[in-house]
């Protein structure tokens, strides 16, 4: 069963929240201070976390960005509905995904799964690929997750990990934004498109002094790496 960590300082929330999720085989454990629920990550044994913004001792962008110094637990944040701005922020700080209040339990279970699955799934390569894909400064080892540029380990989230691998099993081919989020988030997603840009921004960054990904304007993005000799 997944532990999943929700920080919000809504008392009422977590209860029924923690009742409904036990249907679909979560464990939710409920903070409702910041400082509560960064000791409770710090102990370990969480597979997700859930962050409203809205938070006393320290807002959810923060929190976040504290999060993500620490390493790359999955994080789906809580946003005021129609807050756009929330949305861009919590995903330039790192979040895999998010959800504006007032929502349904079953989007929120829905939106953990699909988070958790992309974290467990072993993304081996298609058509006998070796899920170890090498270019010249980078290497994917898609079955374990793992990023090395230049021989040196690069912490990515697990949607920064799995747009990069998108491009990657097809170098130099285009993917449009919304090829990008029906590939992520599946056919029945909302598009975000603004979403795309925000994690491509983090990737390239991340990813410095190689470039990577190429920008072709009005069409998409695609890995610009040539593949590395046998």
């Amino acid at each position: 069963m997944h532990r999943i960590l929700l920080i919000d300082d809504d008392a009422q929330l977590g209860p029924p929240l923690a009742i409904y999720f036990k249907r679909f085989e979560l464990e939710l454990v409920h903070a409702l201070k910041p400082s509560d629920g960064l000791a409770q990550l710090g102990a370990g044994g969480f597979d997700a976390a859930i962050l409203d913004v809205m938070l006393p001792e320290m807002d959810g962008f923060e929190l976040c960005r504290t999060i993500r110094r620490q390493g790359d637990l999955p994080v789906v944040m809580l946003t005021a509905r129609g807050e756009v701005m929330d949305r861009v922020v919590g995903l330039e700080l790192g979040a895999d995904d998010y959800l504006p209040k007032p929502f349904e339990p079953r989007e929120l279970v829905a939106r953990l799964q699909t988070v958790l699955r992309r974290r467990r799934a072993p993304a081996a390569g298609q058509g006998g690929e070796s899920a170890t894909l090498e270019f010249e400064g980078l290497s994917i080892d898609a079955a374990r997750r793992c990023i090395h540029r230049h021989g040196t380990v690069v912490e990515l989230t697990g949607t920064e990990f799995d747009l990069l691998h998108l491009l990657a099993r097809e170098p130099g081919k285009v993917f449009s934004r919304d090829d990008i989020l029906n590939q992520l988030r599946g056919h029945e997603a909302e598009l975000y498109t603004r979403a795309v840009d925000i994690v491509v921004s983090r990737l390239r960054k991340k990813l410095e002094p190689l470039d990577c990904i190429k920008t072709l304007r009005n069409a998409g993005y695609s890995l610009a790496l040539r593949r590395a000799a046998p």
